[in-house]
């Protein structure tokens, strides 16, 4: 039973011992960051140069015909003449389809006989006033008579037109809705016609770009199935911002004439805003978000120094910078991750645009 103490206290006096070696050599170890500092990082850079740089935008559009309208009839009434050939095109003020007038021609008729009666009356009467036949009261309402039905003539001619839908311009004809004999009313679409022969392009900007457009200014765009490159004029912008999309709806005409170009065709609008000739521009990588700050860090005297920069226009692998760089600053590119302010850097390879 002694020994068996004895052995105890000798393996609790080793084991304190090992305990207080550890902690000995712990105290004795530098810190992890002590040691990243005494490492070299290896890393690659790129002397800042400028280089021309396009500002635009890719936004979508539609194309629109110059003019387009759906034809209704202006009276109910059946249709006895279908003039609508699809797909054709027709004049300003060609007849399209015919309403059945044959009640109003009969009460044309007969105004025309009561008026050539009322007119033969009025002129007997003008003969016997002048010889004081008759009174003047007598001739006034003659004359009347003559007036009132010229006014009912008139208001049947143009009852009588409203049954003649004509082109309100020249176009293409859609497809028409309905066959001859219909009974139609002001809420019957008979077809549609466009004013495809000049077209129209409308997109809707953001509200940051919309002071940057202006009247005359030439846009770019393409439309699915075609390969060519499109152009158009901006004539006009909307007098108000969108205030659900916070956007401003432009329209323009297009230059050009094709096939493909139909309208209600999804179009992809390109603008260029400005261009600069000595833009910097560094690689999107590089730039390290801090707060609301963005930084990068620089190579000088074999050291990394950490810059403040503001940035600009941005492309799919770079950034411009507006602040925070001069032409001939080495950037550093790689091994952002290790960098620190004053870390020792050794270059491995250097770009020079």
């Amino acid at each position: 039973m002694n020994n068996f103490k004895l052995l105890s206290v000798i393996f609790f006096l080793i084991l304190s011992s090992v305990i207080i070696s550890c902690g000995d050599k712990k105290k004795d170890a530098p810190p992890v960051g002590a040691q990243m500092q005494q490492q070299v990082i290896t890393a690659d850079a790129l002397i800042v140069a400028t280089r021309p740089l396009s500002s635009d935008i890719e936004i979508p559009g539609t194309i629109l015909a110059n003019e387009t309208t759906e034809i209704h009839p202006e009276v109910s009434g059946r249709v006895v003449q279908l003039n609508v050939r699809e797909g054709t095109f027709v004049s300003k003020g060609a007849l399209l389809a015919k309403l059945y007038d044959g009640d109003l021609q009969a009460q044309l008729r007969k105004l025309d006989v009561q008026l050539q009666i009322a007119e033969q009356t009025e002129k007997r009467q003008a003969e016997l006033i002048k010889i004081q036949g008759i009174s003047q009261q007598e001739y006034d309402l003659s004359l009347l008579g003559v007036s009132n039905l010229k006014a009912d003539i008139d208001i049947l001619k143009e009852a009588v037109r409203k049954t003649e839908i004509r082109a309100p311009f020249s176009g293409k004809l859609g497809l028409k809705n309905i066959s001859d004999g219909a009974y139609v009313t002001s809420a019957t679409i008979i077809t549609t016609i466009s004013q495809v022969s000049q077209l129209k392009i409308q997109f809707n900007v953001p509200e940051k770009y919309g002071s940057q457009l202006r009247t005359g200014q030439n846009i770019n765009f393409t439309v699915d199935g075609s390969n060519k490159n499109y152009t158009a004029n901006i004539i006009a912008a909307e007098v108000k911002m969108d205030e659900n999309t916070r956007s401003l709806a432009i329209r323009g005409i297009v230059k050009n004439s094709d096939a493909a170009l139909i309208p209600g065709v999804f179009a992809k609008v390109k603008i260029v805003l400005g261009q600069n000739e000595n833009a910097i521009m560094v690689p999107t990588i590089v730039v390290q978000p801090l707060g609301r700050k963005k930084l990068v860090y620089l190579y000088r005297g074999g050291k990394s120094m950490p810059t403040d920069i503001t940035t600009g226009i941005r492309d799919s692998s770079s950034v411009q910078v507006l602040t925070g760089l001069s032409v001939g600053d080495t950037v550093i590119t790689t091994g952002l991750l290790f960098l620190r302010p004053g870390a020792d850097i050794k270059l491995k390879k250097v770009s020079n645009p």
